[in-house]
């Protein structure tokens, strides 16, 4: 079982102004937007206070403390009141942030850098999350959802449903905080670099942690989905990278072709019949051991 005590580093004696005090102290410490490195601290710290800062909560959890063999019904008593404020649905975990991002088949296969630049929710300054103060739901008893039961006998058939009181959060706001207006988050322009893979190909995912939206009490992961788009004459298909080559009239009785290529040009001789339907090929020269294909296209202004 975690000390939340000495995560919020207060004695276990400690009035409720004390515990208050402490936990304002630390979200201002490890905040993500004043410490970049301490989003797992500040989630821990939140998490502390919903059970220290709650009388109900902070009696079960200090009998459990003192009493830890008091046998599986207890146990599971615990179990009950305890862990719904992590599992349940107060304690949903942040949905996961997707953005769409461009990438040319030259960034694909030299496995580029790129600045990207977006919005996200992060912790409300003022109310560090919370959306203002909070009361336990007097709707639901702080659970987040009801349960009906219909049928008797060996019938019995149970639906559970998110309160709408409080939403599924179990805590209702009594004051909502003037500067969030009781959202809890306030959104943030975000600038971060990021490694595009080498071969990167379209709909391909990248997942980067604790940099989505705060919700629930949880910071969310970013999602960053891979679009691969065709640019400056260039294309990838699976392994293999296509370079459209345009020709004039007299591009076609050339003896040599200058090939664009990320690693530097290529040379290649020209083909004896000249035949667009058919790319020419340079082996092992795409992605990975893949090859170039280039297809021909001619491209003329006719004389009027």
């Amino acid at each position: 079982m975690k000390n939340y005590y000495k995560i919020l580093e207060v004695e276990e004696n400690a009035s409720e102004d004390e515990i208050k005090k402490s936990y304002r102290n630390l979200s201002k410490k490890f905040h993500p937007d004043v410490n970049p490195n301490g989003a797992e601290q500040f989630k821990e710290i939140n998490e502390a206070y919903e059970i220290l800062g709650d009388k109900e909560k902070k009696q079960t959890y200090d009998f459990k403390r003192k009493n830890p063999y008091q046998g599986s019904q207890f146990e599971n008593l615990f179990d009950s009141l305890f862990k719904n404020q992590q599992q349940g649905p107060r304690r949903k975990q942040a949905p996961d942030k997707i953005i769409r991002l461009q990438v040319s088949p030259i960034e694909s296969f030299l496995g580029s850098e790129k600045d990207i630049q977006y919005t996200r929710d992060l912790p409300c300054n003022s109310c560090k999350g919370s959306g203002g103060d909070r009361v336990v739901c007097t709707n639901c008893g702080g659970q987040g959802f009801h349960i009906k039961t219909f049928g008797t006998g060996f019938m019995v058939q149970q639906i559970r449903t998110v309160c709408p009181t409080c939403n599924g959060q179990g805590m209702s706001i009594t004051e909502r905080c003037y500067l969030c207006g009781g959202r809890g988050t306030t959104q943030t322009v975000n600038d971060i670099r990021i490694k595009i893979p080498v071969g990167a190909d379209n709909g391909q995912f990248l997942k980067l942690q604790n940099l989505g939206d705060f919700k629930n009490g949880d910071m969310g992961d970013l999602v960053i989905q891979i679009e691969l788009i065709s640019k400056d004459g260039f294309e990838k298909m699976n392994n293999d990278l296509i370079y459209n080559l345009f020709l004039d009239l007299s591009g076609l009785t050339q003896e040599k072709y200058t090939i664009p290529h990320p690693d530097g040009n290529l040379s290649m001789d020209a083909p004896k019949t000249f035949d667009t339907s058919r790319p020419l090929r340079l082996r092992g020269k795409g992605y990975g051991g893949g090859d170039m294909y280039i297809k021909l296209n001619v491209k003329f202004q006719r004389p009027l």
